[in-house]
């Protein structure tokens, strides 16, 4: 069975808004976060094992504008590429290779590719949709990107969560830049 992975870049707080500015020593709106050379294999590692992705609409709509436009790899090619589910009530607006407009209740859907031949099932970006998903309890493993930064302002990945649950711890490594790749399975 296929899991679903959050894959999820954040500052020590638990801030996940702006990761431009977390990875950067500057901030450089509408940029990328810069990587360390660490930090691009584990991404490499992670979305290669994926071969599809959950977008909720607003990261669609940024994404599609965005990312065709650039070269960043590992990131680019992957998302330009693989299939892209996007989970909202309205017609997508813009085009974008291997896009799929989906409704309907986020858990059947989540279930149905879970039940289907393939990769991993990435999220990334996305943070109410992600918000939700470990709400119900859905996603199986995260891939936590922690920048040694804090005290910016915005949303939280684990802001008002349902319920207690212990993760299970299954790397932690350290960046030459700082930074932290937590990989946690959920129960």
């Amino acid at each position: 069975m296929r899991k679903l992975v959050l894959y999820t870049l954040m500052c020590l707080d638990g801030a996940v808004d702006h990761p431009h500015r977390y990875f950067t020593p500057t901030e450089r709106a509408g940029q990328p976060p810069e990587f360390d050379a660490v930090m691009d294999d584990h991404e490499a590692k992670v979305i290669g094992t994926q071969d599809a992705v959950l977008l909720g609409r607003n990261m669609y709509d940024e994404w599609s504008q965005y990312w065709p436009t650039v070269t960043q790899q590992p990131f680019a090619d992957f998302i330009n590429t693989v299939k892209k589910y996007v989970v909202t009530s309205t017609p997508l607006s813009t085009t974008w290779h291997n896009s799929e407009a989906v409704e309907g209740p986020v858990e059947d859907l989540v279930q149905d590719l879970k039940a289907q031949p393939g990769g991993d099932i990435g999220i990334h970006g996305s943070i109410r949709l992600a918000q939700s998903l470990l709400n119900a309890n859905l996603v199986d493993e995260l891939q936590l990107v922690v920048a040694p930064a804090v005290g910016f302002p915005g949303r939280h990945l684990f802001e008002n969560p349902t319920d207690i649950r212990r993760l299970a711890l299954r790397s932690a490594t350290s960046t030459p830049t700082g930074s932290l790749l937590l990989t946690y399975r959920t129960p």
